[in-house]
C-alpha cells in the first residue's frame, strides 16, 4: 500500500532513547528541556514561551483555558479544520462560528475571517491547510486591529513561513503537532508557544496541574526544607511531554530540513507530471515570500467522481483520503452558515500521498493510477 502518511525513523531515533533509558530518568526532564529550547531556535522565538505537550490537542485546550474563554464568547475558525478545534472551544462554554475558505487554497482569507466576526468575537483560530501558510499576515492584522486574539493551529506547517516569520508565531498562541503523521513525530505530542510571558507562565503551570514549581522532577531536597510540599495555584492537568519522546523530537527536528527537501522534490514532480492530466486540478503555487511545509498535496476532480476515483486508487494499493471535512455539517456542530467554497472543496478535494518515504517511482504509480481512473470515471476537464 502506497500510504498518505508514513513517519521516517531509524537508528539515530533508537540511540536517543537508549541514552534516555541509561539515565533511568524518563519523565520530563533534561531530554524535554533540550528540545523545548531546540524548538524555540527552529521558530526564533523566545525560549521561555515554549511547552513541549504530550498533544497538539492538549495545546488546543490549554490555549482557550488561557484566553479565559466562556459562556457567551464567540469564536471564529474555518470550517475546513480539525475537530480538536472546535472541540477545544465549545467545552469552555464558547461557540464555535466557522468561515468560508478559499476554494482553491483551503485556508481562510481575510474577508472570509472578518465576515465572520461577531461583537461576541474573542478569539479567531487559524489552521494553515497542508502547509501553506495562506493569508495569515493580514488576519494576524485584523485581529490586532480588532482586538481579538489569534490562536494558530500550526500542526501542518512546522516548516512554513511568510517573509522569513515561522507560522505560528504571528498570533498569540502557536500548537504544533508531533503525531505519528506528522512531518516529524514523536509518536504523540505537540508543541505550545505563548507570546505573552505571564501566560506562559501560566501555561507551564496548567499543564502539571497548577503546580508552582515541579519537585518530583528536581533536586528540590537541596533548595528547601520540607521539599515533598505542594505550591498549588490553579486546577491544572497532567499535560507535559517526557524525556523519551523529546529525544525522539530532537532528531527528528534535525532532520526537518531533509524530510521536507524531498517532500517539495515530491510536490513538484506531482505538478509536472499532472499539468496535462484532463480533469486533475493540482494545488495552487505559493505566493511570493511564502515558504511552505508540503504536509498535504491535494488535486480536485469533478465532485460526480471524486469518491469513485478514491475508491479506484484504494483498489490499486493506493491510499488517498480528504482532510478535513467540514465541522459546520457534523451533527455535534451543525450550522446554518451558508459556506459555499467550503461546500465546494470538500466534495472535490482528494489527497495524495506525500511523505519523504515515498520513492520516484511510488509517484510515478501514483500519477498514472490516478490519470487511468479519472479518465476511466469519464472526468472531464477542471477549472486550474
Amino acid at each position: 500500500m502506497i500510504n498518505v502518511f508514513q513517519p521516517s525513523l531509524g537508528e539515530e531515533e533508537l540511540e536517543a532513547i537508549r541514552e534516555v533509558f541509561a539515565r533511568n530518568w524518563l519523565g520530563y526532564g533534561p531530554r524535554t528541556q533540550a528540545f523545548e529550547t531546540e524548538f524555540a531556535a527552529h521558530l526564533q522565538v523566545e525560549r521561555d514561551g515554549v511547552l513541549f505537550v504530550n498533544s497538539c490537542t492538549s495545546g488546543l485546550f490549554m490555549a482557550m483555558e488561557l484566553l479565559e474563554l466562556g459562556p457567551g464568547d464567540d469564536v471564529v475558525l474555518p470550517s475546513v479544520n480539525f475537530i480538536a478545534n472546535a472541540n477545544a472551544v465549545a467545552v469552555t462554554g464558547a461557540w464555535p462560528v466557522f468561515c468560508d475558505v478559499d476554494s482553491r487554497t483551503l485556508n481562510p482569507t481575510v474577508t472570509d475571517v472578518e465576515r465572520a466576526l461577531t461583537p461576541r468575537t474573542k478569539a479567531v483560530v487559524v489552521l494553515h491547510y497542508g502547509g501553506h501558510p495562506g493569508e495569515i499576515e493580514g488576519i494576524a492584522a485584523l485581529c490586532r486591529e480588532r482586538g481579538v486574539a489569534l490562536v494558530e493551529d500550526a500542526a501542518c506547517s512546522i516548516a512554513s513561513s511568510v517573509n522569513g516569520t515561522m507560522c505560528g508565531t504571528f498570533g498569540d498562541i502557536g500548537v504544533w503537532s508531533l503525531d505519528a503523521r506528522k512531518i516529524i513525530t514523536t509518536g504523540d505530542g505537540g508543541v505550545l508557544r505563548v507570546r505573552d510571558p505571564e501566560l506562559a507562565r501560566r501555561a507551564h503551570r496548567l499543564a502539571y496541574h497548577g503546580m508552582v514549581d515541579r519537585s518530583s522532577f528536581t533536586a528540590m531536597a537541596d533548595l528547601r526544607r520540607r521539599w515533598w510540599e505542594l505550591a498549588v495555584q490553579e486546577i491544572g492537568r497532567r499535560s507535559i511531554g517526557n524525556d523519551v519522546t523529546a529525544a525522539i523530537g530532537s532528531v527528528q527536528l534535525r532532520r526537518l530540513a531533509g524530510f521536507v527537501a524531498r517532500r517539495r522534490a515530491i510536490a513538484e514532480t506531482y505538478d509536472r507530471l499532472l499539468a496535462e492530466v484532463e480533469g486533475v486540478r493540482t494545488p495552487p503555487p505559493l505566493p511570493d515570500g511564502h515558504v511552505g511545509s508540503y504536509y498535504f498535496y491535494w488535486v480536485q476532480l469533478d465532485a460526480a467522481i471524486r469518491d469513485q476515483v478514491a475508491e479506484d486508487l484504494l483498489d490499486c494499493g493506493i491510499y488517498t483520503t480528504f482532510r478535513y471535512p467540514p465541522l459546520h455539517r457534523t451533527s455535534l456542530y451543525r450550522s446554518e452558515a451558508r459556506l459555499p467554497r467550503t461546500d465546494e472543496a470538500a466534495e472535490t478535494t482528494l489527497l495524495l500521498p506525500i511523505h519523504q518515504g515515498l520513492t520516484d517511482e511510488d509517484v510515478e504509480t501514483v500519477v498514472g493510477q490516478l490519470a487511468k481512473v479519472v479518465g476511466n470515471r469519464g472526468g472531464g476537464r477542471v477549472r486550474r
